[in-house]
């Protein structure tokens, strides 16, 4: 496994191709959640999550949400580069993509959010999650090559 997560030659993705276009596409659903919390108004505190930002340090919960988008952002960012400029690190991205749910159950266990309605992130975190696991396992076949059953 260690060899499929830190590969000899990271240029290289051995595995199907249909594994990177679903990897692509759920970084740019992360690319555009990071968006929303950074350039929205209230960083979606209220109008997504349905967190009271009208009390006492409104503000700074939105400022919170605008620097969560500004990290987000920069942290997809990077695993952007790496996911094009070396190919088979691929399932190490899966891996982190996929850490990232259990990370926000954790956190939530730390200290819950009130809020009026069910986040977006929170109720589509275990799917998420489930789905990655599977890309992920899927992302460490390798496809054989047609010279190699030949011989």
């Amino acid at each position: 496994m260690t060899n499929a997560l830190l590969p000899k030659n990271p240029k290289v993705y051995a595995g199907y191709l249909v594994v990177r276009i679903i990897t692509f596409v759920f970084m740019l659903v992360v690319v555009a959640r990071s968006a929303v919390h950074l350039f929205s108004p209230d960083g979606g505190a209220e109008s997504i999550a349905g967190i009271d930002t009208s009390v006492a340090g409104g503000n700074n919960i939105i400022a919170l949400f605008h620097q969560w988008g500004a990290i987000q952002l920069l942290l997809v960012g990077l695993m952007l580069v790496l996911f094009f400029a070396y190919k088979g690190l691929t399932p190490l991205i899966i891996l982190f993509l996929c850490l990232d749910a259990p990370m926000r159950a954790l956190a939530g266990q730390m200290g819950a959010v009130e809020s009026t309605r069910t986040p977006p992130g929170e109720a589509l975190n275990w799917p998420v999650f489930f789905a990655l696991l599977i890309l992920f396992a899927v992302s460490l076949i390798s496809k054989r090559s047609r010279k190699g059953q030949a011989n």
